[in-house]
């Protein structure tokens, strides 16, 4: 009797201890084919929020490319404010470059480096500018975010010629753009992070603008 009560008794604790098993094999199946799911809409969501930040800068500039896929590689410390590589994407319009967006970083912002995003269209003028990451100062330094002022919206249609390369500056060193109110060091920051991007596209437009693969230096 004892020897059947014990037999008994294992097979319920293996009985259960399967069924625990199955229990946590299907949980994890379930959390699998849920994450399997969701991934590429995920995926899809992060894309189009890309997008819409690349359709934001580029002002209308209309594009019938993966401008995501579309990118090229570059680095200049001097010119693109980092020594790290930065990746640079191209639109197109029926096959032919209309803009880059190079992605520049200021350095020497108040409060540390502000990354842009700089979009330059094929004969050089500026189509817009964003800042995508900042630690600047609230209610002075941060209204170089296009979501606090407007200041942002005026390097649109600028170039290194309108104006002339050495006003881009703020007009407290003798410049065309406005500082803020209290607040230089920021605005110097990314006028002249703008100034060095468009220096930049100037002297490897040729690279930029080639067609997809080619790399610039």
């Amino acid at each position: 009797m004892a020897t059947s009560a014990t037999d008994s008794s294992a097979r319920r604790t293996w009985r259960a201890a399967i069924a625990l098993v199955a229990v946590a094999l299907t949980g994890f199946g379930l959390v699998a084919v849920m994450h399997e799911a969701t991934r590429g809409r995920i995926a899809a969501i992060e894309r189009e929020q890309k997008l819409a930040k690349f359709r934001e800068v580029l002002h209308g500039q209309q594009f019938d490319n993966d401008l995501i896929a579309d990118t090229v590689r570059v680095r200049d410390p001097d010119l693109l404010g980092t020594p790290d590589s930065l990746l640079a994407y191209r639109a197109r319009w029926h096959g032919h470059a209309v803009a880059v967006v190079l992605t520049p970083v200021a350095p020497d912002g108040y409060s540390g480096a502000i990354h842009l995003m700089v979009a330059v269209g094929s004969d050089g003028h500026l189509l817009g500018v964003r800042v995508t990451q900042h630690r600047e100062t609230p209610g002075l330094g941060d209204a170089i975010d296009a979501r606090r002022s407007d200041w942002i919206e005026r390097f649109a249609g600028k170039s290194l010629v309108q104006p002339p390369r050495e006003r881009w500056g703020v007009r407290k060193d003798g410049g065309d753009f406005d500082q803020f109110t209290g607040a230089t060091i920021t605005p110097r920051a990314v006028v002249t992070a703008i100034a060095r991007a468009l220096e930049y596209f100037s002297r490897h437009r040729e690279a930029l603008l080639a067609a997809p693969g080619k790399l610039a230096s």
